[in-house]
């Protein structure tokens, strides 16, 4: 008689202790992590070491809100990981080639995409009619979920920048994360990994390589993590899976919640329902809180990814988390309400009974074909602007700066992603965000009132407390010899305690009919320009 031992020689202990296993699989998570954090580490390099052309593709194809967020889709789809497709958003934010406003569209695709693979599971089913209906009912349902959280929370992001500006908010707030661009390191631990980084660059002298190795060190990290834990904690059947978690509501949402963040997989968990709620051990009922937690729990990967950098990484992590909160507050609380995704997936399981079709059909639809589609349709809803600014010391030294400008046609949210056009743009890259609504116009962090003359506010920032005020107002403003700007409002900011012994106050000249800031002039106490920049070119790409 043979005796039983663990197939996966990692977790192997027979002839072990339980504390040097202990040890043993403690390395292996420990391992997983490091290649992470790495990951994320040769990503941010890879991309700044790629330059300007990598960053002006990466803005195009993520200019178009709807764009970014059916790419967020289609990524999560193929891979079959929200996990990666997240962590990879937080590099890219991390690193300066997206703005926080352009990588919240893309995490509410991937949190649609992530659920394709419960999805497919159901379609296991086929074979046995009254299974394969509860299967597509609770394989669907997260999907439901998702889709129905997108429908009321992307216009509101997309016209008044909610998830972004609420995260934002929050990252400022209880992260100390930095109100405004500031010139820092973008690596991981404090640059532990920085002279590995250094040696795969002078190794490997090519950013799209780099990149790319960087991707599947992520993608192998995250599964060689969730490999490990999924069975140390012995979720490897959905008998045991069944036993452990679905008791009554708050501790089927706890360990919804808990298995996922430990697993850092939304994916496996919930494609464990799927079988249980086929063959009747669960009612899909009972099932919802689960799904509802292990939804939340798919953003510690996020957090993980943003933990140990202080920059706007913070901000998509906390994005990421409000998504899938403001969900489930919705959708799990409010009476009839929370019953509208459970009878769309209920609706589409009996649909799937009668024609079993339509459950190939709705995974391709929803999955692939619509969102090519309204990719294609809605690929001139954005334009682009590429303006050059100058600027000029008190000495009358020059240089110039370049800031790609994008314009949504049927919303007032833009965005600027400024580099210097002599240098290197990997050392000065920073995004700045532009929302307009009636009279107000807020420009990064700057808040513009477009008043009457002699109109003021107080108002704080980094620099201290001030009063900003508008001192006139310009019907046009000559910039250079082919550019001319008109309705022009010069605001003229003062700070309470100036820092600066010789810095008196800041002019700010912005065009309301282009939503910009053309010119700006800081003064010293008699009234001598200490700097300026200014507007001098603007062409359509």
């Amino acid at each position: 008689m043979e005796a039983k031992s663990n197939p996966d020689p990692l977790l192997r202990s027979s002839n072990q202790s339980p504390w040097k296993t202990y040890a043993r699989n403690s390395f292996f998570i420990l391992v997983a992590l490091l290649v992470f954090l790495f990951s994320l580490d040769l990503m941010i390099a890879s991309l700044q070491q790629l330059g300007n052309v990598a960053t002006d593709a990466i803005l195009l194809a993520t200019s178009n809100p709807f764009t970014g967020l059916f790419i967020g889709l289609l990524i999560t789809a193929i891979i079959q990981s929200s996990s990666a497709t997240t962590t990879m958003v937080v590099a890219l934010v991390a690193s300066g080639s997206i703005s926080l406003q352009a990588a919240v569209p893309i995490i509410m695709g991937a949190n649609i995409g992530t659920t394709i693979t419960s999805t497919i599971v159901s379609l296991g089913f086929i074979t046995k009619k009254k299974e394969f209906r509860r299967a597509v009912a609770a394989g669907t349902y997260h999907d439901f979920f998702n889709i129905l959280t997108t429908i009321i929370l992307f216009p509101l992001e997309y016209y008044f920048g909610f998830l972004s500006g609420l995260a934002k908010s929050i990252a400022t707030t209880f992260f100390n994360e930095p109100s405004t661009n500031v010139a820092i390191d973008f690596s991981f631990l404090g640059g532990a990994f920085k002279w590995l980084i250094e040696l795969f660059q002078t190794s490997i002298n090519n950013g799209l390589i780099l990149g790319l190795m960087s991707i599947i060190f992520l993608f192998g990290s995250i599964l060689f993590f969730r490999k490990i834990i999924t069975q140390l904690l012995g979720f490897g059947s959905p008998e045991k899976f069944q036993r452990f978690f679905f008791r009554n509501t708050l501790k089927s949402f706890l360990w919804g919640l808990l298995t996922t963040a430990a697993i850092r997989s939304s994916t496996v968990t919930t494609s464990l329902v799927v079988p249980l709620v086929a063959k009747k051990v669960v009612k899909l009922k009972s099932a919802v809180p689960f799904i509802l937690g292990a939804n939340i729990g798919t953003t510690i990967t996020a957090f993980v990814a943003a933990t140990f950098n202080s920059n706007a990484a913070i901000s998509i992590a906390i994005a990421h988390f409000l998504f899938n909160f403001i969900g489930m507050m919705i959708f799990l609380p409010i009476p009839y309400v929370k019953d509208l995704p459970l009878k769309l997936a209920q609706g589409l399981g009996q649909l799937t009974l009668k024609y079993r079709l339509i459950g190939f059909s709705y995974l391709l639809f929803t999955f692939f074909f619509i969102p090519f589609l309204l990719i294609y349709l809605s690929k001139g809803i954005v334009n682009m602007q590429e303006a050059t600014y100058q600027r000029v010391n008190a000495q009358g030294e020059r240089s110039a700066y370049k800031v790609l400008i994008k314009k949504f046609e049927g919303s007032q949210m833009s965005g600027w992603t400024a580099y210097d056009s002599d240098v290197d743009m990997s050392s000065t890259t920073n995004v700045v965000s532009v929302f307009r609504k009636k009279n107000l116009l807020i420009i990064n962090n700057d808040v513009f009132e477009l008043n009457k003359i002699g109109f003021c506010r107080d108002g704080e920032d980094e620099e201290g407390k001030y009063q900003l005020c508008i001192r006139e107002i310009k019907p046009l403003l000559q910039l250079s010899k082919q550019l001319t700007a008109d309705s022009i409002f010069v605001f003229e900011k003062r700070l309470y305690q100036p820092q600066k012994l010789d810095s008196a106050y800041t002019l700010f000249y912005v065009s309301a009919k282009e939503n910009l800031l053309v010119k700006k002039e800081q003064l010293n106490k008699k009234g001598n320009l200490l700097w300026s920049e200014q507007l001098i070119q603007l062409e359509r790409k």
